[in-house]
């Protein structure tokens, strides 16, 4: 039902005419979509606002497809998470009333910009706020990954654990190694903040273009994609997923890589041809993989990189974090009014 229930009850005790004329009052304002339960900061930012009348798909699983598009259809705005396409069959759906996309991601892959720039649709997003938290699981992800974590629990549970011996679960230290990062943006440079300490050698990036101002603050140097994939012990993926980064590391990649070295992937699933990780893991070319995203999302089972004992997988966590996501929910829903408002939103994409 849409959310004018609470309004509508204060005014139980108030004549029939004013508790119609507050509904048809209310049915006249934007209408909105949620396609998830969100955190609550969000929800009571839309709630207290007074501007929009909105539904919600309330569960914590996405919404199914053929619902999603019965439901935006007429909607002034959209609020939706990083599972559902926003697409053109969606838009479609949606009808000509749609003026406001609002992702609660910093990604946005799963929107179709062209389409959304064709329609003239705003779109917010969230970028900046999961910085810190995304950060420390990338830290998190490297540590267990270098260190064998996972397999040294593993042992103790389950009796492997027996005198103590010279070499058995050695793993690879911070100490004096060179960080490499695939995309420098300011997750890039929290990650490379967070490692200084572990006294880090030398931090290098790869980008489009050079980054200095970023690159300064964390003495990091400029080389180029070969040259990253050569000098890195530690290689952290923090670069968007565009059609340029699409499959960016893959067998030519991991075959220039050392045979130590270390991948940590918390961007996007995409960037990383599995079945290239795969065997390059297997085959000793390289030492290690920590992954927090894969292709598909949630990755089977029975894929074979769960296989191995050097590739650490997680559910995709790295921005869960009770203050990350209820800021993330109050910046996506603050980006959703502002543009219904046709304010300049706190954080909006530019198409």
């Amino acid at each position: 039902m849409w959310c004018t229930r609470t309004a509508l009850g204060r005014l139980q005790n108030i004549a029939p005419c004013t508790v119609n004329g507050l509904h048809r009052a209310m049915s006249m304002l934007p209408k909105v979509y949620v396609t998830r339960k969100v955190p609550p900061d969000g929800l009571d930012i839309l709630r207290k606002s007074g501007q929009v009348q909105f539904e919600m798909w309330d569960s914590d699983d996405p919404v199914p497809r053929v619902e999603l598009l019965k439901k935006v259809k007429g909607c002034d705005g959209i609020l939706c998470v990083l599972t559902e396409k926003i697409d053109a069959q969606l838009l479609d759906a949606a009808g000509p009333n749609l003026k406001v996309l609002s992702t609660m991601s910093v990604g946005f892959d799963h929107l179709s910009l062209d389409e959304l720039k064709k329609r003239g649709i705003r779109v917010g997003y969230t970028p900046d706020v999961l910085t810190d938290a995304v950060a420390e699981l990338t830290v998190a992800l490297l540590l267990t990954t270098s260190r064998r974590l996972i397999e040294a629990t593993h042992e103790a549970k389950t009796g492997g654990w027996g005198t103590w011996r010279t070499l058995w679960l050695c793993g690879h230290e911070l100490a004096n190694s060179t960080v490499g990062i695939l995309g420098l943006g300011r997750i890039g440079v929290a990650i490379a903040e967070r490692l200084k300490p572990f006294k880090v050698k030398k931090f290098i990036y790869t980008d489009v273009e050079p980054r200095p101002e970023l690159a300064n603050m964390i003495e990091a140097e400029y080389v180029s994609l070969d040259e990253l994939a050569k000098e890195s012990d530690f290689l952290a993926i923090c670069c968007a997923l565009t059609p340029e980064t699409h499959g960016i590391c893959n067998w030519n990649l991991f075959s220039k890589m050392k045979k130590n070295a270390i991948l940590i992937n918390t961007s996007r699933g995409g960037a990383v041809n599995q079945e290239d990780l795969y065997e390059a893991l297997s085959t000793g070319l390289i030492a290690g993989a920590g992954l927090d995203v894969t292709t598909p999302e949630p990755l089977p089972t029975h894929h074979p990189l769960f296989t191995l004992k050097n590739c650490v997988i997680l559910p995709h966590i790295a921005s869960a974090s009770y203050t990350t996501r209820n800021a993330m929910s109050a910046l996506a829903a603050n980006n959703l009014l502002a543009g219904l408002r046709g304010e300049s939103m706190p954080k909006e994409l530019k198409l």
